[in-house]
């Protein structure tokens, strides 16, 4: 009977300390969600005044901390914008953003995006951008990620997915002081063809390339008059 008496007692002090543990690690994550937050408010930063930036507008829905797909490592220096494709046919960034989430619980992979840009140009958030994400191999330690998503198997962006695409990279190359020439496409890091129509169209990357170099400029413009 004493036996099993200290079976269970050490069993629960177990059971105790996982807890403790557990509610230490949410109460940190919370810590570090709200210092977050608190920086944005404090600089005068977030999705609204990205948005006078010359942004889209940004829903930032930051992933819960784990492993798996945010694990919050820093990234101390951004030096490329990379551009992905979902490679899932129709998926909105919602879905995409959430497949990303539950990944902590699933653990089937390791992947995730800074970024999504859906099929009406929509764009959520998932990983601040001091971060790193699982998006772009050997370029993740110093790259910021974004997921588009697409139509159909050819990899083709709608117009308010482009249009979203080059609003955000652009704004982002202001933020970090970069070119279009820091612009990459996943193929450009492993050789996979990712984004496969503008893997397929080489003219196609060059144009939106130039697009962005178009908005870069703009958005300086926009900026200084703020």
């Amino acid at each position: 009977m004493i036996f099993v008496i200290c079976i269970a007692a050490l069993f629960a002090m177990i059971y105790a300390g996982r807890s403790a543990l557990k509610y230490a690690r949410e109460e940190e994550n919370a810590r570090r969600e709200a210092l977050i937050m608190e920086e944005q408010s404090n600089s005068g930063s977030g999705p609204v005044r990205w948005e006078l930036e010359g942004a889209p507008y940004i829903d930032v829905q930051l992933l819960t901390p784990n492993e798996y797909s945010r694990p919050q490592i820093p990234i101390e220096d951004v030096n490329y914008i990379a551009i992905h494709y979902t490679a899932n046919p129709g998926a909105t960034a919602q879905a995409n953003r959430n497949y990303f989430e539950n990944l902590a619980q699933t653990q089937e992979t390791k992947v995730s995006s800074h970024f999504v840009v859906g099929l009406e140009g929509e764009v959520i958030q998932c990983i601040p951008t001091l971060e790193m994400s699982y998006a772009t191999n050997s370029r993740n330690v110093d790259t910021v990620s974004i997921e588009c998503c697409h139509m159909d198997e050819t990899g083709t962006f709608e117009t308010a997915t482009y249009q979203s695409v080059v609003k955000l990279t652009a704004w982002l190359c202001t933020r970090f002081g970069l070119t279009q020439e820091n612009v990459i496409r996943h193929y450009d890091v492993t050789g996979k063809s990712c984004p496969k129509y503008y893997v397929d169209h080489p003219e196609a990357w060059e144009q939106m390339k130039a697009d962005i170099a178009a908005r870069i400029q703009e958005d300086y413009i926009l900026q200084e008059n703020l």
